[in-house]
């Protein structure tokens, strides 16, 4: 189990900025400091891309009438997922209740059961603020939220209100403060809400300065903004995406994270302005971790890990490692049944895969020579991940 701190009260929708409180137990633990030895804490932020809930995936899923089991789609990267000191995915689906009928593409609901099994699954903090978020309406977005918290899981993009929207989500990890903030490009069109402008955040340069701003004052070791941009299906971020990104960087941002394309774009290392760091992170789209979307790019998704490293003799933080667990998604027949399953691409030879096809081992290694290929393609500093 992870021990994540918080700075916002996510309980009874009442939100009060900069209140740390414990959600979790027994992996944060104290920094022994000496006098002649730099003392060093590493911590591990994993984050994976659009986690989608298409109609077939929520039939795969189907126990009873209503009752739904979406763990085993996680079961072969669940380890990686439960390891990291913070684990963040993109929900890119709202749950509205059985009553407003179950739903996928174009306008999605889903089974309340599908939040339970992201944090069986290990997440600690799911992005909301996304074009789906609206898709049920303002009751779709606050019972989303309410499942979330019910899950004892953290949420940012879309709010319950103007304060609970005001309020940086801080997370206190081994003592390193980190900010996590979340924007989309839109709602497909959906319009908030009269009167609540706050129910989720756009692209608005102007409340994202004001954001990573109020961030810093409340004393945040680093800020990681989530956007939700770019066009879809394009291997390539494109110049609305790099404008994003480079007014990200002058406000200060130290890590920034892009999804919404479904499928993987490269990254980069970018000269901070304002932020802790010396030198910042970007990727520009992580893809689908699970959707249906079963066609070469879109079927491919990654875990990204961020090791970050604070020195407490000389009060500084660095990135000290950037690694990839690149993924596919299985769907088909195993022995329990009709299955979705997440698998380490880089894993296409794995015996123990007997459910795999030969024309599927030939589409997971391509998948996994896809990753590779991409994500190297401006960087050859970030790793791929020794699963041995």
């Amino acid at each position: 189990m992870k021990k994540i701190w918080i700075s916002t009260l996510l309980l009874s929708f009442v939100f009060v900025a900069v209140i740390v409180l414990p959600i979790d137990d027994s992996k944060t633990q104290a920094v022994t400091k000496t006098d002649n030895v730099d003392s060093l804490i590493t911590v591990t932020i994993s984050i994976v891309g659009d986690l989608m809930c298409h109609s077939t995936q929520y039939n795969y899923a189907r126990v009873e009438s209503d009752s739904f089991d979406f763990r085993p789609v996680y079961r072969e990267v669940k380890n990686f997922l439960s390891s990291a000191d913070l684990a963040i995915g993109n929900l890119e689906t709202v749950t509205a209740g059985k009553a407003e009928v179950y739903s996928g593409y174009p306008f999605f609901n889903t089974p309340d059961d599908y939040i339970v099994a992201l944090k069986d699954a290990g997440f600690d903090l799911l992005v909301t603020a996304n074009n789906h978020a609206l898709d049920q309406g303002e009751k779709g977005v606050f019972r989303t939220i309410e499942q979330i918290l019910k899950n004892n899981l953290n949420y940012v993009g879309t709010f319950t209100s103007e304060n609970d929207r005001d309020s940086i989500r801080i997370l206190c990890l081994k003592g390193i403060r980190i900010a996590v903030l979340s924007y989309t490009y839109g709602t497909n069109g959906i319009p908030k809400p009269k009167s609540k402008d706050y129910i989720v955040n756009l692209i608005d340069f102007d409340l994202i300065e004001k954001d990573i701003k109020s961030a810093r004052e409340k004393e945040a070791d680093l800020v990681l903004v989530y956007y939700h941009f770019g066009e879809e299906y394009q291997r390539l971020p494109n110049q609305f995406q790099r404008d994003v990104v480079n007014n990200t960087i002058e406000f200060g941002a130290d890590i920034i994270i892009g999804s919404h394309p479904h499928v993987i774009q490269p990254t980069e290392y970018y000269k901070t302005y304002g932020a802790r760091l010396d030198t910042g992170f970007v990727i520009y789209s992580l893809g689908n971790f699970i959707s249906n979307q079963r066609w070469r790019y879109s079927d491919t998704g990654l875990i990204l890990n961020i090791e970050l490293t604070k020195n407490y003799t000389t009060n500084s933080i660095f990135i000290s490692d950037v690694n990839f667990i690149p993924t596919w998604v299985f769907r088909g027949n195993t022995d329990p049944g009709k299955e979705f399953i997440i698998l380490p691409s880089q894993k296409f030879n794995d015996s123990t895969y007997y459910f795999l096809s030969n024309s599927e081992r030939l589409k997971i290694k391509e998948a996994f020579e896809d990753t590779k290929s991409i994500l190297t393609k401006f960087n050859d500093r970030i790793r791929l991940y020794d699963l041995l």
